[in-house]
This record gives structure tokens, sequence and C-alpha cells, in this order.
């Protein structure tokens, strides 16, 4: 497991500045009853409760691939209560993966609360995540939902197609490259890493941590790493002509042992102003010269708004399914 701090000071650059608002059981359904699976994952719900999220993978137990969602919305767009003299938010949310193909389905629901001495602000983030594990799959639907716990009937459903990435090959491979808040007292907790996870859509700030795993590099290789930062459209594509924002490279040796990731966990500075950009990560084993790449395109909002990363604890229904046990 290797550690770096990376201080990247950034040329100036602008870019557009655009919205974004893109544990469980495999279990074996009829094909007519996939859409019912998805549907099910929340009631109807007459009024809307917007928020963000992003789905992040890597490599997971016997073949099969971690998905990992991350959640965030802001406070005014919660109910809020009053409990022993404290605020209180509660809301929950829901992942639901049905792979078209294999005609199964894996979700999982969970619960969320925070109670805090005096209300938050407006537009102070709550933040949590959930994961599961599950097949690797090309015809997979996700299905995203959170719904507020203090305000029934209030509550958000997105879905798009999902590509769930098989990472079980033997070339050189990246997973998805994850980004937090520094310094986290919670989060994700992968292997000996911590990461506050958030929507890349809702970053506060320029200095983040960035956790990626390289798949299939021996022990022993030397490798070089380049990590490039550089402005994107609306459309999400790099900007023609931009000046990059960064553009570092530097060289390690792989301590993965016996097939086993090489984790690459990261703090980054970078002075960016406020827009939207794309994070590049490029590997190259200097032996073979095989070589990968991944990115991530994220936006930085700025300072001045709070955030908090809330636990997701499971739900009643999860109770009621059944909780996954790790494979």
């Amino acid at each position: 497991m290797r550690r770096l701090l990376l201080l990247l000071f950034a040329i100036t650059a602008t870019a557009a500045i655009g919205e974004h608002t893109p544990r469980d059981v495999a279990n074996p359904v009829a094909h007519d009853g996939i859409i019912a699976a998805i549907s099910d994952s929340v009631a109807p719900l007459p009024r809307p409760l917007p928020f963000f999220y992003d789905l992040y993978s890597f490599r997971g137990d016997e073949g099969n691939t971690t998905v990992v969602a991350a959640f965030a919305v802001p406070v005014r767009r919660l109910g809020r209560e009053w409990h022993e003299r404290q605020a209180r938010y509660r809301f929950d949310v829901a992942l639901v993966l049905a792979d078209t193909a294999r005609h199964t389905v894996t979700r999982t629901d969970d619960s969320v609360y925070v109670s805090v001495p005096q209300q938050l602000s407006g537009d102070h983030l709550l933040y949590t995540h959930v994961e599961v594990q599950t097949l690797p799959s090309n015809g997979t639907v996700q299905r995203v939902t959170m719904s507020d716990a203090a305000r029934p009937g209030t509550g958000q459903l997105y879905s798009t197609e999902y590509v769930i990435p098989d990472y079980s090959g033997t070339h050189l491979m990246i997973s998805d490259v994850a980004m937090g808040q520094p310094n986290p007292r919670a989060g994700w907790t992968r292997d000996d890493v911590t990461l506050a996870l958030l929507p890349t859509s809702q970053f506060p700030g320029s200095s983040f941590e960035l956790f990626y795993e390289i798949y299939n590099l021996p022990a022993g290789s030397i490798y070089t790493t380049r990590v490039a930062i550089a402005p994107v459209d609306e459309g999400g594509s790099l900007v023609v002509g931009a000046d990059g924002v960064v553009d570092a490279s530097f060289s390690a040796t792989s301590e993965a042992e016996d097939g086993a990731a090489q984790a690459e966990f990261r703090t980054v500075d970078a002075r960016i102003q406020k827009g939207t950009y794309r994070i590049t990560i490029e590997i190259t084993n200097e032996g073979s010269g095989e070589s990968a790449t991944q990115f991530k395109n994220f936006e930085v909002r700025g300072p001045g708004r709070g955030a908090t990363m809330v636990p997701a604890l499971p739900s009643e229904r999860s109770r009621g399914n059944g909780r996954p046990t790790p494979n």
C-alpha cells in the first residue's frame, strides 16, 4: 500500500460550470420480473427529492465486482425533526443492479440519520455510501433512490444503463478513480484506506484524496504513473486547446504480492478554480511496456459549503430480505 502526497500547483484555467445530477443478495428472477424488481425500489413519491450520486467499481472476490454508490443531498431538501433537543435529518437510500442477461437483481436498502445540536445551513451536504458485490455484466440497469424518512411521499429515483467491469483478466487494468474529502474521520473502507466518497459533481474545494487500484502488476515491477488534470466542457469532453491544470509523472516499484492489487492512495492539492475537470491516470509497466488508462470527470464548486459523511445502516427492508455475506 503506497501513500504519497502530490502538491500540484495549477496554472490559471477556466471551464464551463455545469449542474450534474446525474449487503445484498443476487436473486434469480424471471425475465418478466426484472422490471418489477427494479420498479419496486421505491413507492410512488409525489414530491421530488433531487440528490447527487456516483458509482465506482473495483475488483471483488471470486470473480465478482465491487460496486460502491456515493450519495449526497443538501440539507435544504430534507425535512428537519427535533429529537431530544437536537436537529435530526433522516433519509433512506437504495441501490438496485438488474442484470437483464442473467435475469438477476442485486439490491441494498439502507437508512441514514444524523442529529446535531443546531440545525445545519441549507447548503450543507449530507453524504453517504453503500457497497454491493455482483457479477460483471454489459447488460445491467442501475437504479438509485433516495427518500426523506421525515416526510413520507418525498423522494427521487434515477435509472440508467450501467456496465459492470470485469477485473478478472490478466492484462494491466485500473479500477475506477475514487475521490473523497481530505482527512476523513469516517467513510468507505477498502483494506487499510478510508475515503470520504463524494459524488464528483459536489467537491467544495480543490484539495481531495484519490484512490484507485492497479491490477496484474507483478511485485517488483517498475512502473510509471502519469496524473493529468484538464478542464472539460459542458458535454464532458476535454476543452480543445486549453492548458492542462496538472501534468505530473513519477516512477515506483510494485508491492503487489500473489496477484493482489497495487493500491494507490494520494492526496492532491491542486489550486484549481471553480469549474469542471477530468483527472486521468495512466500506468505504464516499464518492463513489459504495457499501459492502462482510467479517468474521471469532477466539478469544483468552491469553498463555503460544509459537508458531513454519515454512515448508512441496514434498513428494516434489508433485514427482511437478508443482509449479504461478503464472499
